[in-house]
């Protein structure tokens, strides 16, 4: 009887620390930003919504650009800047191919569809302007249209004004992607909209900012992480990451720099 006691009062002790013991979380599902070289990225939600940014797939600095454009079988949003080629890119045929969302500026997704981006695709819920904001798949992004210091056309097609996008993921980072642009003051203000956790900005200079500024930029914005784009593309692009991260370091910049390779995939 006494060995059948002390067998019970283990088993009960045992129970008991098991259910005190705290239960593990799960590990959250992340944010996904893969890029293509120049200023195209991928963007995969916690939630498994695909987005793509300036979608130049084929430019010449990515030598997987066929294959990475074929691999294409889905996407919910395709977000364009402004109307030059290197940005736009493989935007029409990505939405042709998956049924994705344009979401641009009014006279820049007007432009894009006369070239063919399908017109079903591009309306009022998926387009704003400089100040706008928008909610999108449900609520699982909210988009916000921050101006650009740079020229827009497109094929000849008026294609409104520059810009760049603030991309606020639910359940993860909120992105800044700068587009085509110079240095400018106003940035200090991009972080009302939120805390920018990831700053893709372009540093290549000749036709944007050079690192020096783009370092400046950085300091306004604040951002956590800094992935530089748009440079080494083509000669005149001669901004690198190394000056970047010299800039950034006399600047007394506290954001991360962290460089992709073309084709690598970051977790946020």
């Amino acid at each position: 009887m006494k060995y059948f006691a002390l067998t019970l009062a283990c088993s009960l002790l045992a129970t008991t620390a098991l259910a005190a013991e705290p239960k593990v979380p799960a590990t959250a599902a992340r944010t996904a930003i893969t890029w293509y070289g120049h200023a195209a990225f991928k963007i995969v939600t916690p939630a498994g919504k695909i987005l793509f940014v300036d979608p130049w797939l084929k430019n010449p600095a990515n030598k997987n650009g066929e294959a990475d454009l074929a691999a294409v079988d889905k996407a919910d949003l395709v977000l364009v800047t402004h109307g030059h080629f290197d940005h736009v890119g493989d935007a029409v045929a990505i939405g042709k191919k998956t049924g994705a969302k344009l979401v641009a500026t009014f006279d820049l997704g007007n432009a894009l569809v006369a070239e063919g981006y399908p017109k079903e695709q591009f309306g009022f819920d998926t387009t704003g302007n400089a100040g706008g904001e928008i909610e999108l798949l449900g609520g699982e992004v909210r988009v916000a249209f921050i101006p650009a210091v740079h020229s827009s056309d497109a094929s000849g097609h008026a294609a409104g004004n520059a810009g760049g996008f603030l991309i606020s993921v639910k359940g993860g980072p909120a992105i800044y992607h700068t587009g085509d642009t110079d240095l400018f003051g106003d940035m200090a203000l991009v972080a009302e909209h939120g805390k920018v956790d990831v700053m893709l900005v372009c540093i290549g200079d000749r036709f944007t900012m050079g690192p020096r500024r783009a370092a400046q930029a950085v300091q306004l914005v604040k951002p956590t992480t800094v992935i530089p784009m748009h440079f080494g593309t083509f000669p005149v692009l001669t901004g690198t990451v190394e000056a970047l991260d010299k800039a950034l370091k006399q600047a007394g910049a506290k954001a991360t720099l962290r460089a992709f390779k073309i084709g690598e995939t970051g977790t946020f």
